[in-house]
């Protein structure tokens, strides 16, 4: 099949929707399909056009809203012109997917929306109530909607009034559960994910006074950062809490697999894929009851708070550092997740 993905932005910009379209892409493209990717993040970091993986990979310049939405009108022509079977659009949250949506004619429309309905900006709120009809209107014209999760089903249902097939994100489950830990000097609490406020990091950095055994080590960048480091250093910990930035695909698993938690305390996701992760890597994991991480309460090796003020975090972290270990069969391979994509994406060519 012929199979053309359209995404706001793809590696090396790093998110969940990035590694989430490449996983699948160069997966796809190893089973002898013949895959291309639109994304509007053109700039000088990444070239034009070029093939990563067998995947052909064609940026676009756009005008990021608030460092959002990705407006690149162009690429609704660009779809239109694409001689593909499948066009395959990712992320309610930008604009990409509306203007695959205007693009797409014959092909089969597919839509992946990773859908919360929020942000953690009330600018980009209002420009979410603005956008909304005309997210509305792309999501409608699918062929098949697709949710990474059942809480986004639920949600898309709700604001929307469509059901969605559940087919969740995938994860390298071997290379997390076969990991090496990575040796510290003492033992440690993990966070992954973009520094952002909503991501919660705070919380666990005003938890640590209660746990001076337990450094905690911070994977990831991003604009909140200044404002943890200083966080750390009025709660007296700056010494135990190590800011790492980015971490590459090796190095990650093992990091998970050699913390005795992982924390995560964000306010909203459509998935929870440092979730996914962690518990592939068999390591416990304290959630926060918020959008899409309610799905995975219910899991042997995870516990759960309604409101990530200290003493109940602390309690929450103590409780998993003496509980039980996840299963890493609680979640899917990648290659499971292509498998389900490539028939759904067959069961649809093949009707007239």
């Amino acid at each position: 099949m012929r199979i053309l993905f359209v995404t706001h932005r793809y590696p090396p910009h790093t998110g969940g929707i990035e590694t989430h379209v490449q996983e699948i892409a160069t997966r796809l493209a190893d089973r002898g399909h013949d895959v291309t990717v639109f994304s509007a993040d053109a700039s000088s970091d990444a070239l034009s056009e070029c093939t990563d993986d067998g995947v052909r990979v064609r940026r676009f310049r756009s005008v990021s809203i608030g460092g959002a939405f990705y407006v690149a009108p162009q690429m609704a022509l660009a779809v239109r012109r694409a001689d593909v079977d499948v066009v395959h659009a990712h992320n309610y949250h930008a604009l990409p997917l509306f203007f695959a949506a205007l693009g797409a004619t014959d092909e089969r429309f597919v839509v992946t929306t990773h859908y919360h309905g929020e942000s953690a900006s009330g600018f980009r709120d209002v420009l979410l109530s603005v956008y909304r009809p005309f997210g509305r209107w792309a999501i409608r014209q699918a062929d098949e909607l697709i949710a990474v999760s059942e809480w986004e089903q639920e949600r898309l249902l709700a604001d929307f009034g469509i059901d969605a097939t559940v087919i969740p994100n995938g994860v390298a489950v071997e290379r997390f559960a076969n990991a090496e830990p990575e040796g510290r000097k003492h033992p440690y609490l993990l966070c992954v994910g973009r520094l952002k406020e909503y991501k919660g990091v705070q919380h666990v950095i005003r938890a640590l006074p209660e746990l001076p055994e337990y450094d905690l080590v911070v994977a990831g960048s991003g604009p909140f950062r200044d404002e943890l480091e200083q966080i750390a250093r009025e709660e007296g910990v700056a010494d135990r809490v190590d800011f790492l930035g980015y971490v590459g695909e090796e190095r990650l698993p093992k990091l998970y697999a050699g913390a005795d938690v992982y924390v995560t305390m964000s306010e909203f996701e459509a998935y929870g894929m440092t979730v996914a992760e962690s518990i592939a890597a068999c390591t416990p994991v304290v959630i926060r009851e918020a959008g899409a991480l309610t799905d995975w309460l219910d899991l042997d090796g995870t516990i759960n708070i309604t409101h990530p003020h200290s003493s109940a975090l602390t309690n929450a972290l103590e409780a998993a550092i003496n509980g039980t270990c996840p299963d890493s069969h609680a979640v899917l391979d990648w290659d499971t997740v292509c498998e389900k994509l490539i028939k759904l994406y067959q069961d649809r060519t093949a009707e007239p």
